[in-house]
């Protein structure tokens, strides 16, 4: 195959379409006419061709290309973005742009060819200059590769992340199969993959199109929260995506399950299609489960009712026998669940258990989903709390590339009782990661509303334990006298049996504003937050008060009132640094919140309490105060809530959202001074009972409802919950049919 580079000096024909082009590129020595699929490119580009001659019977002589790949930017801002793209040792954002404004276009050629110029450039001496020079001769290869990808839109780091899985052939495997790009690399997905090979002109029918548009789709389900799909809704769905035929999809289902990329499973005559995490996970937890439930523990030495009944005269409380109940199956069974609403004694019930098991020596562990369930967890127990994420010690692998929990099956959690709280948000990949760290004979105790939303991730775990039989579980459902007089706790208990809440009852917590145009429910909704509620009961508009909405979109929807929000608490002005992104701008002073697990996030603790003082890892849901924006380094600095301190690359600001306004969703596993909340027309998949019930339990002082009272009934009214595809209890339910039958 023939080498050559030049200049790419007329474009004679270009399908916009598939990037089929015809066009002149001058060399040294010719000119030269290319044919190909060369999408992407312009007059003026400088580029490597590889190819073989072909004689065309009327055009003549041509080089037919294989393979190209631009070897210079065309622009200076290609040139900025790549210099300060982090591959150069010694230059960032800054530097680069010193560097490009001094010697313009050149700026590249200099640095290769003429590096000692360098120093010419204000602030660059011999040795910066040694060093940068040195740095882009050994990037050679992955410059170029970085120039070839950055024509698709992917930017420098994932262009090195692509080179470092495929190293010196990642031009030549793309050009093969772009689809790859969405089965290898974490980020790139199938829709951006889909964008590349039809630039590069693979056919809408190509076999790696079909696969990876099945996988796609397989893994829409999982987003939507189910842990499988059934085949024939899989087929449709991927069909109409690709337009093709379905019989096409349906051969690549056979053949993804042939090379063990899906795992395909008859269930009582439909056949339903899991992605292989899935998959195992779903099987590795129910069968520990079981596990958990035979295992034979030693008697212990305690004569329980005697324990209780001290612990009550020294805490001077008085426990229900359901929860005395769920104390001694805690202390007799491998694994319990102990479920129940507000106000129903659950921290009581845990704090109680927590002094048996000191009082026997017992080493504890207690853990929770999310960094504000956990630190919620802390304060309720007085004993250090974390989240499950560094229960299980994420970290990196051997080989510092993949990050991995070090507590496993290999090397369990150090522990006797291990007590995990919001179970309701615990999904089945988590749920799996968790039950590997369990030693057989630790005791694992799982606390959890089963009423509220279920996991953000795929999975409907606490309601499929709960209802499978296998596991005991124990019901506190009893409301104490203190709670009776929250109307917060009783309202959550009046709609979750489906009964209208009491509003506005005198000197209560819980009221309801009536007003009925979209536009005014969210004008009431800021004015109760700006002014309204601080001023009355002297809370922190800000830290204070969370508004939570069903909806991303709309007037009372997250975005709007997001936007309205951050105009009506925290203005611009000229002391305050901005960062304007696409949808939103995010400004100092800023509340928001991490939309995405983020495990490689460094962090520093300001709290000087604190187990750690550095550590790595922010997570989906956590919430934050923008402290600093810094324009010319190019990064945001966030405090989040647990006094952890993080600094964010302007590249990484799509994983921040603003969060004066925040779906119910996300408000999972947290719990608010005030929940303001409005209630108008929705999706009737939105507006369910237990996304009413999650809501109004997240807040601890106050609930202010504004909207009207006919959306409200229709909200309790509905308890339509929507079907989750989760084979977890069926296992389950198979198990104890099994169970019972060779008892028989």
């Amino acid at each position: 195959m023939l080498e050559i580079q030049g200049r790419l000096i007329e474009i004679i024909f270009q399908n916009q379409a598939n990037g089929y082009t015809v066009a002149v590129l001058e060399t040294p020595e010719e000119e030269v006419t290319l044919v190909g699929y060369l999408p992407a490119l312009k007059e003026g580009d400088h580029l490597l061709v590889k190819g073989d001659w072909r004689v065309h019977p009327v055009y003549g002589q041509q080089l037919e290309v294989g393979e190209y790949r631009p070897i210079m930017p065309s622009t200076e801002e290609g040139m900025i973005n790549y210099l300060s793209s982090g591959i150069i040792t010694g230059i960032r954002k800054k530097m680069a742009k010193k560097i490009v404004e001094f010697f313009g276009k050149e700026a590249l050629e200099i640095i290769e060819f003429q590096p000692h110029r360098l120093t010419e450039v204000p602030g660059i001496g011999e040795a910066k200059a040694s060093v940068i020079a040195e740095a882009f001769q050994d990037q050679r290869e992955l410059r170029e590769i970085i120039l070839f990808l950055s024509q698709y839109g992917i930017s420098p780091s994932y262009a090195v992340k692509i080179y470092k899985s495929y190293g010196e052939t990642t031009i030549a495997t793309i050009q093969e199969n772009p689809y790859r790009l969405a089965e290898d690399i974490v980020g790139i997905g199938f829709i951006t993959a889909d964008r590349i090979a039809k630039s590069m002109g693979i056919a809408p029918n190509s076999r790696y199109r079909i696969y990876a548009g099945t996988r796609y789709i397989l893994n829409t389900f999982h987003i939507e929260g189910h842990t499988y799909a059934p085949k024939d809704i899989l087929l449709e769905r991927t069909a109409e995506l690709l337009k093709v035929d379905i019989g096409m999809v349906e051969e690549a289902v056979q053949n993804l399950a042939l090379d063990q990329k899906i795992q395909l499973e008859n269930r009582g005559g439909e056949m339903i299609i899991y992605s292989l995490p899935y998959y195992y996970a779903e099987t590795n937890v129910c069968n520990k489960l079981i596990e958990l439930t035979r295992v034979k523990l030693d008697p212990l030495d305690i004569h329980i009712e005697e324990a209780l009944q001290q612990i009550q005269e020294e805490e001077g409380i008085w426990l229900a026998n359901n929860q005395k109940e769920a104390i001694k199956q805690a202390l007799e069974n491998g694994i319990l669940v102990i479920t129940g609403g507000p106000g129903t004694g659950k921290t009581t019930t845990i704090n109680t258990l927590i002094k048996i098991l000191e009082k026997l020596e017992m080493k504890i562990t207690l853990g929770a989903p999310t960094g504000r369930a956990s630190k919620r967890m802390t304060e309720a127990t007085g004993k250090e709390a974390k989240t499950i994420h560094r229960l299980l010690e994420l970290g990196f692998a051997e080989d510092e590339d993949v990050m991995m929990f070090q507590r496993n099956e290999d090397n369990p959690l150090d522990s006797n009782v291990i007590i995990i709280d919001e179970v309701s948000m615990v999904d089945i990949l988590l749920m799996n990661s968790l039950m590997k760290a369990v030693a057989l004979g630790t005791r694992l105790i799982l606390v959890g509303d089963v009423d509220q939303l279920p996991s953000v991730g795929a999975g409907n775990v606490l309601k499929d334990i709960i209802d499978s039989r296998i596991v005991k579980v124990v019901r506190l459902n009893e409301i104490f006298r203190q709670a009776e007089e929250s109307m917060i706790i009783v309202n959550a208990h009046k709609i979750n049996q489906g009964k209208y809440p009491i509003l506005n009852a005198k000197d209560k917590d819980f009221y309801f504003i009536t007003k009925h145009q979209k536009e005014n429910i969210a004008k009431t909704v800021i004015q109760l937050v700006k002014e309204r509620l601080p001023n009355h009961y002297q809370y922190d508009p800000i830290k204070d008060i969370q508004v939570l909405t069903p909806m991303k979109k709309g007037e009372t929807g997250t975005i709007n009132l997001n936007k309205e929000l951050q105009q009506a608490l925290n203005p611009s002005a000229p002391w305050k640094k901005e960062k304007e992104m696409k949808e939103k701008l995010l400004r100092s002073g800023d509340k928001v919140m991490q939309i995405k697990n983020n495990y490689t996030l460094k962090w520093e603790s300001l709290d000087p309490d604190a187990e750690e003082e550095k550590g790595e890892g922010v997570f989906n849901g956590d919430i934050g105060y923008i402290q600093a924006v810094d324009q010319e380094d190019q990064e945001l600095t966030v405090l989040f809530d647990d006094y952890r301190l993080v600094t964010y690359s302007f590249a990484q600001l799509e994983e921040l959202e603003l969060a004066y306004c925040v779906t119910i969703h996300k408000s999972q596993g947290s719990e608010f001074p005030v929940v303001v909340m409005p209630i108008t027309w929705g999706p009737p998949m939105l507006l369910t009972r237990n996304l009413l019930y999650t809501a109004i339990t997240r807040a601890k002082n106050l609930v202010v409802l504004v909207g009207s009272e006919n959306y409200l009934k229709m909200m309790v009214n509905n308890n339509k919950i929507i079907e989750r595809y989760s084979g977890l209890g069926y296992r389950l339910n198979k198990f104890y049919e099994f169970h019972l039958q060779s008892r028989e």
